[in-house]
């Protein structure tokens, strides 16, 4: 029995529906006892703000650190310390939200370090994309059955590769003050592949 064996590839497109914000409390002291005490306050203004847009669980820390800092000179000047978070929030106008808070409650102890857009119901997609790579996989087998002289026939197997999310959306944060700030979704693609064996009739 003579086969033709062709990969498809398909994508679909989702908007992302969650966030992961990564924020710092910093402060700064002309000791490690002076910044770490005024970090601490901030960062509790951190953790009170957060609480109120997403579940305990969702807020954690990812790093505390105090170092020396200098002039431009190389001359010591004082301390800094800085605790760093990852918060996960389930919804974007939730995250905005919270960000607005975060600028007002802890003002210039806040370094916002990145937005991460996050895809947690694909709403279908997979499954578009999944069905695009099949039709994709049976225009190539097609194609390839007419350069033989032959025609498509029953299909012997079909296998899933592997099916991911394509480079994330880049978020546009706006930090209104009026607004408590907003984050854009953009899209996230999905992309499948599969492998279909057809028997050449």
């Amino acid at each position: 029995m003579r086969t033709v064996t062709v990969t498809g590839t398909g994508t679909a497109t989702v908007a992302p529906d969650s966030a992961v914000v990564r924020v710092a409390a910093v402060a700064r002291g002309a000791g490690v006892a002076e910044a770490y005490d005024a970090m601490t306050a901030a960062a509790a203004a951190v953790v009170e703000v957060a609480g109120r847009h997403t579940e305990p669980r969702r807020i954690g820390s990812t790093g505390i650190s105090v170092w020396p800092f200098h002039d431009h000179e190389g001359r010591r000047q004082g301390y800094e310390a800085r605790h760093a978070y990852a918060i996960a929030c389930a919804d974007l106008a939730g995250a905005g939200e919270m960000l607005g808070e975060l600028a007002r409650a802890v003002g210039d102890g806040l370094a916002v370090d990145s937005v991460g857009l996050e895809v947690t119901e694909d709403h279908g997609a997979g499954a578009k994309a999944r069905e695009a790579a099949f039709h994709d996989a049976r225009e190539k087998a097609a194609a390839l059955a007419r350069m033989a002289g032959a025609g498509l026939g029953a299909v012997q197997s079909v296998a899933e590769g592997g099916a991911g999310d394509g480079p994330g959306p880049m978020p546009k944060l706006a930090m209104a003050r009026d607004s408590g700030g907003t984050i854009e979704p953009g899209e996230s693609t999905v992309t499948t592949t599969v492998t279909v064996v057809w028997e050449l009739a």
